[in-house]
């Protein structure tokens, strides 16, 4: 079967205008998807990046443009300058992990659950009573957001070296078993093209 690394952050807006099409790109194709949340500012740091903030102000404001013609060509609910960003990705992100591991919800509905709560519903994906609320939406144990943080920790960390060596450097970023890679939600038909081809 083939498996897609999925590198994101809870954090971030194109990941969040991804929606749910990578789930449903690779149940088209049944393939599995590895949920790889990582801290994006350290990945930016790492491979020759800036983060939002530091960048040239041509770039600040055609992202600031751009993120909101894409939602809106998407149809989806988009607040540009959301009350709780940027936050601490960690906690959400150690949430995500614990969930694939357990396997007993629906772990892209996690994801977008939480990039929906900072991208379109104000909320801090950094509090415990977001996460633990996000989690139950997806149809997983509240208390996941309280368990295994030390292998969250671990694994968060790992994520963002695994990513590093793979060829990643933003979010979100899909890498096929061939090493084929992808960037950005607008990558999401080439993905999908590609997957139909692997069947072949």
């Amino acid at each position: 079967m083939t498996q897609i690394d999925y590198y994101f952050a809870t954090i971030s807006p194109y990941t969040y205008l991804a929606g749910t099409r990578l789930e449903e790109i690779a149940a088209k194709h049944g393939a599995t998807i590895n949920y790889k949340p990582l801290d994006i500012m350290a990945l930016f740091g790492r491979t020759g990046g800036t983060p939002p903030k530091d960048r040239h102000i041509s770039r600040i404001e055609y992202r600031a443009q751009n993120l909101v013609r894409v939602a809106k060509k998407l149809g989806v609910p988009f607040n540009l300058k959301p009350a709780h960003w940027p936050t601490n990705m960690a906690p959400s992100s150690y949430a995500v992990i614990a969930a694939a591991k357990d396997g007993s919800g629906d772990v892209g509905k996690l994801c977008h659950s939480l990039l929906r709560a900072c991208w379109a519903e104000e909320k801090d994906v950094a509090q415990d009573d977001v996460i633990r609320d996000c989690l139950t939406q997806a149809g997983f144990d509240a208390n996941l957001a309280d368990s295994g943080l030390l292998v969250g920790a671990e694994t968060y960390a790992a994520n963002l070296e695994e990513a590093v060596e793979s060829g990643a450097f933003g979010a979100p970023f899909y890498i096929t078993p061939d090493g084929q890679r992808f960037w950005g939600q607008d990558s999401l038909d080439d993905l999908d093209q590609h997957l139909a081809a692997l069947k072949g």
